[in-house]
């Protein structure tokens, strides 16, 4: 299906909305909601004998949260579970399925693949405030505390577990380990920007969020709150020592897949990763250069991949889950 002409109309449309409305202040009355309690499966649909789509009702954000699930090679065996999480979008316009080999390329691997839907503009962080537009956001709650138990029991999960991320995931799997340091084995994060409170985060967060018509000041408070350091991974690495770390980035420099051939004829793709991939890409890049020096300061073991070239799109991204699966397998036996 071809994805990246709506993703742009998308990314133009919220743009323009984002430039017109007046986003009101964090409520100052918020409350955090009751701790989870009822988190369970409300609902499967086979789509073939290997792949689900699976809704969870959180209890943290109180509501069902969708789920494509692709099942171990033999179902009948217990498996790890590896978690992939979609980009700024939340995976509505394009998701590591609809845009990937996935399905093909874990045909044959003894691991449950678990791919939430939704959290767009979110960070999967838990918002210190419900946002007049993006609702009630407690993605750490549900990814760390409330989902792995469910999918386990649905899926026989070993309790091995793993997570990757794109883009503004990329981020997040850092912040998800952190907040449960040892739950997961192994993180994976491809064209990420870890840091977050310092300039260049802060305002990389602050982009994601009113693109999609969130108010920043509701999830952490406005820049410059100290919750802004307290939930930047790179400042609390040293939570990470024992995890496996692989993390990915290309330059922005076009490279084989910002070609006619390489988006398969798909011009306004191409467009799209020339005129936004290219740029969103160099930030990237700059972010985990700064990454790469702090996890050596700590002396703190990662693979990083830094590729010569390479824009912000899915085509790289597949081949970095390609080339860090290897890492990922090995620390989820």
């Amino acid at each position: 299906m071809n994805r990246a002409p709506r993703t742009l109309r998308t990314v133009l449309a919220v743009a323009a909305v984002a430039g017109c409305l007046s986003i009101s202040a964090a409520d100052a009355d918020g409350s955090p909601p009751p701790a989870p309690q009822d988190s369970r499966m409300t609902g499967i649909e086979y789509r073939s004998a290997r792949v689900a789509d699976v809704v969870v009702h959180s209890a943290s954000m109180h509501t069902p949260v969708q789920l494509r699930v692709l099942r171990a090679a033999d179902p009948a065996r217990p498996a790890p579970v590896l978690y992939l999480l979609n980009g700024a979008n939340g995976g509505v316009n394009g998701s590591w399925y609809d845009e990937t080999d996935i399905a093909q390329f874990f045909a044959d691997k003894q691991v449950t693949v678990v791919i939430p839907i939704g959290g767009a503009g979110s960070y999967f962080t838990d918002w210190r405030f419900d946002d007049p537009i993006l609702g009630r956001q407690r993605w750490t709650t549900f990814l760390t505390e409330e989902l792995p138990p469910v999918i386990d029991s649905a899926f026989s999960g070993t309790g091995a577990n793993a997570i990757a991320g794109i883009s503004m995931a990329g981020t997040s799997v850092f912040q998800l380990a952190e907040s449960a340091p040892g739950f997961y084995r192994a993180i994976a994060s491809y064209s990420g920007c870890v840091s977050t409170s310092d300039p260049l985060g802060q305002a990389t967060v602050t982009a994601v969020v009113t693109r999609f018509a969130g108010n920043v000041a509701n999830m952490w408070g406005p820049p410059g709150d100290p919750a802004w350091a307290a939930n930047d991974p790179a400042l609390h690495a040293d939570k990470l020592k024992g995890t496996a770390i692989y993390v990915s980035t290309g330059t922005g420099i076009p490279g084989p897949f910002d070609t006619p051939a390489g988006v398969k004829g798909d011009l306004t793709r191409l467009t799209w990763q020339l005129l936004f991939g290219s740029p969103l890409e160099v930030a990237a890049h700059a972010c985990t250069v700064r990454l790469h020096d702090r996890l050596r300061r700590l002396d703190i073991p990662a693979t990083f991949d830094f590729r010569p070239t390479g824009t912000h799109s899915w085509r790289y991204w597949q081949e970095d889950l390609h080339k860090s699966w290897p890492m990922l397998e090995e620390a989820l036996r």
